[in-house]
């Protein structure tokens, strides 16, 4: 998902497309509205004209394309946080299911712990686009220094050998038990409640899903048809 979303109005709706689209348009002479094909809209790779009404694209200051933030990261860049990943691409993040996704947990240098049948892992790499949850506040450097040390003693367990993969299921799966376990584990060194993994996932989770599945809804169409339309009048 290498190209960046862009959305602009026109004629009372939200039409979503490549940036690539869009800039350095240069439109044909104007046709006739009622005897536009949906085809001839997108012109090598370009949107030339509104794929609703047909008319040349124009934009002003309100309505010019903006960008749509990619809700996927570089895990490797976010300290102490919560990560999932997928091992089929981000493609694949429609759906919280287990066997498709995997998740761990990085330290400060943005190294990702991770518990999987050859026991725990300590990625430098792998993790370029997965969603990431950050626990710790950047300005929080004593507690990172001990998120550090405390998240290395924790892999070291005897609990997370690669014998007890299959048993170790709490929260649901194994590498949500490992890193749920660890960050409650936290939770009680600084005097704070344990989460469930319902608790974890409705509060951290799901509203990110949420934002994904539409953002890969959008892409989805976007590379079938050339765009996307949501009708505005309708709100």
């Amino acid at each position: 998902m290498d190209r960046t979303l862009v959305k602009f109005r026109h004629c009372s709706h939200d039409i979503y497309c490549f940036s690539d689209q869009v800039n350095g348009c240069h439109e044909p002479a104007a046709q006739s509205r009622h005897a536009f094909p949906v085809e001839c809209v997108v012109t090598k790779s370009r949107l030339l004209h509104c794929p609703v009404c047909f008319e040349r694209l124009k934009y002003n200051i309100l309505d010019a394309p903006v960008s749509i933030p990619c809700p996927f990261t570089n895990g490797h860049k976010v300290p102490c946080a919560f990560c999932i990943g997928s091992m089929h691409g981000p493609l694949h993040f429609s759906e919280l299911d287990d066997s498709e996704l995997h998740v761990g947990i990085t330290n400060c240098e943005g190294v990702v712990y991770n518990y999987t049948l050859t026991g725990i892992r300590r990625d430098e790499c792998g993790w370029e686009q997965c969603i990431s949850v950050p626990l710790v506040q950047p300005d929080s450097d004593s507690l990172k220094k001990k998120w550090d040390r405390e998240l290395e003693q924790f892999a070291c367990l005897a609990l997370w050998v690669p014998e007890r993969f299959y048993e170790e299921r709490e929260f649901g799966s194994s590498c949500y038990a490992f890193v749920l376990t660890f960050i409650n584990h936290m939770q009680d060194k600084e005097g704070k409640p344990c989460l469930t993994r319902d608790e974890f996932t409705g509060r951290y989770i799901l509203p990110r899903m949420k934002i994904v599945s539409k953002y890969i809804r959008v892409y989805q169409e976007i590379s079938k048809h050339g765009f996307y339309v949501v009708d505005k009048s309708r709100d």
